[in-house]
């Protein structure tokens, strides 16, 4: 059985968030290794062009530059998510009637294992909450400090339309070739419309679970904010798991990633598939103009959708991206602006998608598209905790449940670039 790293939440709360100098020093050192891997590319794409290939030295250079400041921005990402959290709403003494007496009994439980007061008051709100069978609510802002907490650091979920459903199936109907609508004078005839053809896109919630564990010595001290602890720890096990599901996942045991449905060439896209254009070169980019395939891809999709569209795709795809110029020498991968930023491809927002695959003959690597309106991650409310003091000694887990669905709802606002040569 694998649990969740036990480190207490006494270790957890040291770490803090970082200072702003931190983020600034970081960005600065980040600023610099994007300086230097500048010049180094540019001398190699000037060896390429006098030699036809570039010298081993110069290469070598490039890649040890290259993983500098991957790991540079992986620091600077870091202290960005740290700096972004926001505080846990306790709440303290504000907390008023039912919400106070739920949070009091679901600490006993956490603490001390005691379920009797939060079992009456489950049962008082007409909610089955039978320990045997899958555990008690989390009170209310521990819930909704995870839901904020997942925004910030799943990078899909961040993007995409979330929805809160108390059903098990979301269930969203649409018209497959759109609604009929015209222009006519104040007094002028009407067209007769035709009835529109309507479909439904269903959207299951599947669980995901995470189990943090602690040491009882750990729960008996009163002073340990397990409300923090807990939405720290689901943070991290959940975000992982949604990550992965939201980009590849197959739709059966949790929710429908975006690159899972068919992907057809964008000329022959109709709905229900994802539009691809081909690099034109299996494997990588096209020898010659290599970045034509980005502006292709970018105006694949419809004038409606760029405005609010992103590029998505793992570290090692802009490792590649990041070489790539325009035909005037601009580089096309810009840092960001600010410490807390976000990096850009030809002026579109980048988000990073470790899932995403890496570039090999026929991968749809990179995607690009209005996530938000492209992409539906559907959360039903409620997260449930199972206290199990017996499992992993002297360890006490706590086996938490939540119901997340996704899915494409609009399958024309994403496009993905095919690294084949059709």
């Amino acid at each position: 059985m694998t649990i969740a790293d036990p480190r207490s939440p006494e270790t957890k709360a040291a770490e803090g968030a970082p200072s702003s100098l931190e983020v600034v020093t970081a960005f600065d050192d980040f600023m610099h290794a994007f300086e230097a891997f500048k010049e180094v590319n540019d001398e190699r794409l000037a060896e390429i062009e006098a030699r036809i290939s570039p010298d081993a030295v110069t290469t070598e250079k490039l890649a040890r530059l290259d993983d500098v400041l991957d790991r540079q921005q992986r620091a600077l990402d870091q202290l960005t998510l740290k700096s972004r959290r926001p505080a846990l709403e306790t709440g303290g003494g504000r907390e008023a009637g039912a919400r106070a007496e739920h949070k009091g009994a679901f600490e006993a439980y956490v603490r001390r294992g005691e379920i009797g007061a939060l079992k009456d008051l489950e049962s008082k709100a007409l909610v089955a909450g039978v320990d045997a069978q899958g555990g008690y609510l989390v009170p209310e802002a521990t819930e909704r400090e995870i839901g904020r907490r997942l925004a910030a650091v799943s990078p899909i979920r961040s993007i995409a339309t979330v929805r809160s459903v108390t059903a098990s199936v979301f269930r969203k109907p649409f018209a497959r070739d759109g609604f009929t609508s015209g222009w006519a004078a104040e007094t002028g005839a009407r067209t007769q419309t035709a009835t529109p053809q309507l479909d439904e896109l269903a959207f299951p919630a599947m669980e995901i679970y995470a189990m943090p564990a602690a040491t009882q010595t750990l729960l008996d001290d009163t002073a340990i904010d397990l409300d923090q602890w807990i939405a720290e720890e689901v943070e991290i096990a959940f975000a992982e798991q949604e990550s992965v599901a939201f980009v590849t996942g197959d739709g059966v045991t949790r929710p429908q990633g975006f690159l899972t449905p068919p992907k057809v060439a964008n000329a022959s896209w109709t709905w229900g598939n994802i539009g691809y254009v081909a690099t034109g070169a299996a494997g990588a980019f096209a020898g010659t103009n290599p970045s034509d395939s980005l502006l292709d891809l970018i105006y694949a999709l419809r004038a409606g959708y760029r405005r609010n569209a992103s590029f998505v795709m793992n570290r090692r795809t802009q490792s590649a991206v990041r070489k790539l110029k325009d035909a005037s020498g601009r580089y096309l991968w810009e840092p960001p602006a600010v410490a807390n930023g976000a990096a850009t491809l030809v002026g579109f927002p980048l988000v990073e998608a470790e899932a995403a695959p890496d570039i090999v003959d026929g991968a749809h690597s990179i995607a690009f598209g209005d996530f938000r309106r492209g992409y539906l991650v559907v959360d039903r409310i409620g997260v449930r905790m199972l206290r199990d003091p017996y499992t992993a000694k002297p360890y006490v887990t706590f086996y938490t449940t939540k119901r997340v669905g996704g899915g494409v709802q609009d399958f024309e606002a994403i496009k993905t670039l095919k690294f084949g040569a059709s």
